[in-house]
């Protein structure tokens, strides 16, 4: 994590869909369980509940029951053109002012008065993104100077301590002890 990267931030929209849906349907209010994920919402569970990992090993555990995507992400594709907004690219949680990207595994966001989310990794994009709209995989990949791939596509994680998240609601970073790991696709 870079030193000017932000602790602090805020939700900016909430979202959730009960069906195995690309897109969430935007909320005033999403509830979130400890060791489950998002009420209400078709990736709410202990073990995986993405179809793709469900078929490879149904026993895996969830590491993925909350999307978290910067806002800055939406601004950056929408000057490029695309049509994004909170929710489209399937966030249960979007953020504005804190980078994402950069935190480490295990870094814990505390939301609102209550919420603490645990970040597992970062979302591995999928060819969905394109049957979205047409070119959104390919801009939410990058390479490095060294042609690592980067993706931009947000953070997943784990409920540690449940409650309710509203747009407005503070955030703050906790970072874990050092040393600390890069995130990885999960």
């Amino acid at each position: 994590m870079t030193d000017d990267t932000a602790t602090s931030g805020v939700v900016t929209a909430v979202s959730r869909s009960a069906k195995h849906t690309f897109s969430k349907q935007s909320s005033t209010s999403i509830q979130l369980l400890a060791g489950l994920g998002v009420v209400d919402d078709a990736h709410l569970g202990t073990t995986v509940q993405h179809r793709s990992r469900i078929a490879r090993d149904p026993r895996q555990p969830n590491l993925r029951q909350v999307h978290l995507i910067h806002a800055e992400l939406h601004d950056a594709l929408q000057a490029q053109g695309f049509g994004v907004f909170p929710g489209a690219m399937g966030e249960n949680i979007t953020t504005r002012g804190i980078d994402l990207l950069a935190l480490p595994t295990n870094a814990q966001l505390h939301i609102g008065a209550q919420v603490v989310v645990t970040i597992t990794g970062l979302r591995n994009p999928c060819m969905q993104l394109d049957k979205f709209q047409t070119g959104l995989m390919a801009a939410v990949l990058d390479r490095d100077a060294d042609g690592n791939l980067i993706r931009k596509a947000g953070v997943m994680g784990i409920v540690q301590v449940g409650g309710e998240v509203r747009p407005h609601d503070p955030i703050r970073v906790v970072l874990p002890a050092e040393p600390r790991q890069p995130l990885e696709p999960v």
